[in-house]
Formats: structure tokens, sequence, C-alpha cells
């Protein structure tokens, strides 16, 4: 069976209406265990938050197994970036990857639909993030 393929402008032609904003996911998974992704844990998270500040990290995080008891090191993080190559020399910054506790993959993801809910409650300053 052939594998049928959209071009990039055809999908782009195709969500016309929809947000089409591109983001890059960043899929990191172990070397060799959970015990050097937890020996690194600290500098990963420091420079985490550090892309956050810069506006370059949208969201991160860890992927738990399949039964949601347990992380076994593996981690996803979608970035702004300008092109997948420009993705690629980002995710390399981080200390896990550096250090070569985790390895990573590289993927363009298109946001087309979706929701974000925030709600700030000016009375105290609570602010809920749904």
């Amino acid at each position: 069976m052939e594998v049928q393929r959209v071009t990039r402008e055809q999908a782009f032609e195709a969500s016309n209406g929809m947000l089409r904003k591109q983001f890059y996911v960043i899929f990191s998974k172990p070397t060799a265990g959970i015990g050097p992704v937890l020996a690194n844990i600290q500098a990963h998270l420091e420079h985490q938050c550090k892309i956050e500040r810069d506006g370059i990290l949208f969201a991160a995080g860890p992927n738990w197994t399949d039964d949601e008891q347990y992380w076994d090191g593996d981690g996803m993080f979608v970035i702004r970036a300008s092109s997948i190559e420009h993705a690629r020399e980002l995710a390399a910054t981080d200390p896990m990857h550096q250090c070569g506790a985790r390895t990573f993959t590289v993927r363009p993801w298109l946001i087309n639909e979706g929701q974000l809910g925030l709600r700030v409650d000016f009375s105290t300053g609570k602010m809920t993030l749904d």
C-alpha cells in the first residue's frame, strides 16, 4: 500500500482559518536509566526555567508510564524556534542532553486547535490555569 503524504503548504491550506502556529516538540529519553537523569535534574530544571523566561519554552514535563504510576525518565518539551535546525540547536543546549543522560528527537508541531483557560481573580490576585 502506498503511503500518501501532504506537503506543508497543503496542510496549511487545509487548516485555513485555524491558528496555524508552528512549534517544535522535543522528545527526551534516558540513555542509561533513571539514575543519570536524577543526577542531572537540577541543572536541567534551571535550564528549562531560563528558556521559559526567555520566551522559548511553551510547555514541558515528564511522561508517566502508561499506568500513570511511575516516571522512567522520559520527558517532552515544546519550544518556539525559527526552524527545525534551530530547535535541534536549542535542545542540544539542555544540560541533560549535553551530559549524555538523555538523548532527544525533534518533531515540528503545527498547532491549529485547542484552548487555554486562564482565570485571574482581581480581589485575591489568585490565578488558575485550566
